[in-house]
């Protein structure tokens, strides 16, 4: 069996760190990087730290619009795919690079196995919505972490190929969760005496108040920032000045993330796969959106939701102490062998 497998941001390359390792044991394994996050401290990083397999394409795509972005990798993509001809497409989430692979592979009736499969936020609003729902439509294997998500599949009508295996992201965090990093003492601090921020999402950092509100609300706590590079620009663009309590660090690879996720007396994020993270790893998460596709971490009390306001984030960082079970919605930690077992029988 040959498989055509699309990475092109953090989450992916953490997805992929465990499905590769697996199919690669029997089968030939093709791995397109689109190249949608392109910075060392985003890309390579991972692919040394997780041992992840040297990517056969590396299409350099970069930053852009939506349309640009996207449309630049449906062509690279095709080539690929016209040139390997393989049985399967594996695609990722929800990203720019997930659709592009997948509009790709449909045109070409190559089929199309989605790992993170069914996820909503139900805010047409947020591009990954849109990506991960036309890609559900278009997929022939579907491959559901949660119940949630496979009752999503069913009330837009699809039932053909949905398998409910777990999440692939809890796989990685029991593989790597213990390996922690020596990145506490490089930058000085004690574990549960400090905040870990994350923010990326354009509702938060292109809207000059929504950014301004975040940062004012963190502006009296220890708070340890891993920087992404948009958020940077906007933060420059904007005008913005982070207040001395807030340290503004470079992005770190994902076992140093894990590390400082665990080790936080909270996390304050607006990314899906940190949610997460901290969920399995047991630190409470305040998440500054409105809606989360991962519901089960706001259900079983590890996680809130507060937006952009600056006191309903003050609030969290206060009061917010979750002391409940968390239970095992994401899985038995073998999704990946799961997934690989399924493509291997539907072939």
């Amino acid at each position: 069996m040959k498989v055509v497998s699309i990475v092109g941001a953090r989450p992916q390359f953490v997805k992929a760190a465990m499905i590769s390792k697996v199919i690669r044991k029997k089968h030939e394994e093709v791995l397109v990087h689109t190249g949608q996050h392109y910075d060392e401290e985003m890309s390579q990083v991972f692919f040394d730290v997780m041992k992840i397999p040297k990517p056969e394409y590396n299409l350099n795509i970069g930053s852009g619009s939506q349309g640009e972005q996207t449309a630049l990798m449906l062509d690279g993509i095709e080539k690929v795919l016209i040139k390997e001809k393989p049985d399967w497409m594996v695609v990722y989430g929800d990203t720019n690079s997930t659709l592009a692979g997948a509009l790709a592979a449909v045109k070409l009736h190559i089929p199309i196995a989605h790992i993170e499969a069914g996820l909503r936020s139900f805010n047409m609003h947020m591009p990954e919505e849109v990506n991960r729902r036309i890609t559900d439509h278009v997929s022939k294997l579907l491959f559901c972490p949660t119940e949630v998500s496979v009752k999503n599949l069913e009330e837009e009508g699809i039932v053909d190929g949905v398998h409910l295996v777990g999440d692939v992201m809890f796989d990685a965090v029991e593989h790597y969760g213990q390996q922690e990093t020596d990145i506490l003492q490089r930058l000085g601090l004690k574990p549960k005496e400090y905040y870990f921020l994350t923010t990326h999402r354009p509702s938060n950092t292109d809207d000059k108040t929504n950014l301004q509100n975040i940062m004012t609300a963190l502006e009296n706590e220890n708070i340890i920032f891993p920087a992404h590079p948009r958020t940077v620009a906007s933060i420059e663009k904007h005008g913005i000045e982070l207040p001395d309590n807030i340290r503004k660090i470079k992005p770190v690879h994902y076992l140093d993330s894990l590390t400082l996720i665990k080790n936080a007396k909270k996390v304050i994020t607006d990314s899906g796969g940190i949610q997460k993270e901290a969920y399995f790893l047991g630190t409470p998460c305040i998440t500054l959106r409105e809606e989360t596709e991962w519901v089960e971490t706001v259900e079983d009390g590890w996680n809130i939701l507060t937006g952009a306001d600056t006191e309903k984030i003050k609030d969290g960082i206060e009061n917010f102490d979750p002391t409940g079970e968390r239970s095992s919605s994401y899985g038995d930690g073998k999704a990946s062998e799961k997934i690989v077992k399924i493509i291997e029988n539907e072939l």
